[in-house]
């Protein structure tokens, strides 16, 4: 039994990771300031007695000190995400991203404490070399255009979690999350398929940003959870960058007939229609989007024998049965 302390663990897969190693036995501690996570995310978990939290902030050195301190390894979930956000509130994101990571690994070095550090698909920019392989260049956009400072705030992460590894030996492990959606996650900083899935539901028009020809592959939750708990548990995998993404890939247009053909069979009541949203009306003037975003998971398959287990289909019917639900 390990003590696992998950920052952001309130946020969507925050809560599913503290779940899932509470079912494993280990103890779990989870830090969040709730700004973009819930407190109902892990309200069923605080009865649990292996399951503490504490709602602050990771750069609250007091509190992060004493955390890191009792726990055996960091899951650093914490960070700004979401397109909306990233338009609406750059200077959060920035400060978020590289101050929030820059806290963690200082106080987890002081303890040589080991560190999941929590990356993005985001890393790979514009790129057209698919898949994406960890090891490939980035390509990005200019600094004037808003978007790309997500992608270079979790590049600056990565380079200072590598750093703390080379020449401090603090054992680091970082996982770049590819699209990864299911029960809990909101729309509420543009998140694709919560979006869809309520305007199925209410019988609105589905809002598609650009053309819908942009596509994605969507990772079930619990899949990214696997992977996580897979390579926490991996010694091979310290100072490695890994994928963790499913390869189904499907445009947005595409997406949202699903979701709708899906919605209809549950209730009858999706109307079928899809409007398309110029992205300059649904972000910014200059917005730049991935064209396609697949991810090369060869390597994390060759360390910890990870694959998805969940097709696009059980995905999107766990979403539509959780909206449901939660309605």
């Amino acid at each position: 039994m390990a003590h696992y302390l998950i920052t952001g663990g309130a946020g969507f897969i925050g809560s599913h990771l503290a779940e899932a190693l509470l079912g494993l036995e280990h103890r779990v501690t989870v830090i969040d300031n709730l700004s973009t996570g819930r407190f109902e995310n892990i309200a069923p978990l605080t009865d649990h007695s292996q399951f503490h939290f504490a709602i602050d902030t990771i750069t609250n050195e007091v509190v992060m000190d004493r955390l890191v301190s009792e726990c055996d390894v960091v899951l650093h979930l914490a960070a700004a995400v979401g397109v909306e956000l990233i338009i609406k509130d750059p200077v959060n994101v920035i400060e978020t991203n590289i101050l929030g990571t820059h806290s963690v690994l200082k106080v987890a070095n002081r303890y040589r404490k080991k560190v999941l550090v929590a990356s993005t698909s985001e890393i790979y920019g514009k790129s057209d070399q698919i898949p994406f392989r960890e090891d490939d260049d980035r390509v990005l956009g200019t600094t004037t255009v808003a978007r790309w400072s997500y992608s270079s705030s979790k590049a600056v992460d990565e380079f200072l979690a590598l750093a703390y590894y080379r020449q401090k030996y603090l054992p680091v492990v970082i996982f770049r999350l590819f699209n990864t959606v299911g029960p809990r996650q909101t729309g509420r900083y543009g998140m694709v398929v919560p979006r869809f899935v309520r305007q199925a539901l209410a019988g609105d028009s589905l809002t598609v940003y650009g053309d819908g020809s942009q596509a994605r592959c969507f990772l079930h939750v619990k899949d990214a959870v696997r992977a996580i708990v897979a390579l926490a548990g991996c010694p091979e995998a310290v100072g490695e960058v890994f994928n963790v993404g499913a390869t189904e890939e499907i445009t947005i247009l595409g997406l949202a007939q699903r979701v709708l053909a899906l919605v209809d069979n549950v209730q009858g009541k999706a109307d079928g229609r899809i409007r398309l949203v110029p992205y300059e009306e649904a972000y910014e003037a200059g917005f730049e989007d991935m064209r396609r975003r697949v991810p090369d998971t060869s390597k994390i398959r060759q360390y910890v024998g990870w694959e998805p287990e969940r097709s696009l289909d059980e995905i999107l019917t766990d979403v539509i049965g959780y909206s449901l639900a939660a309605a």
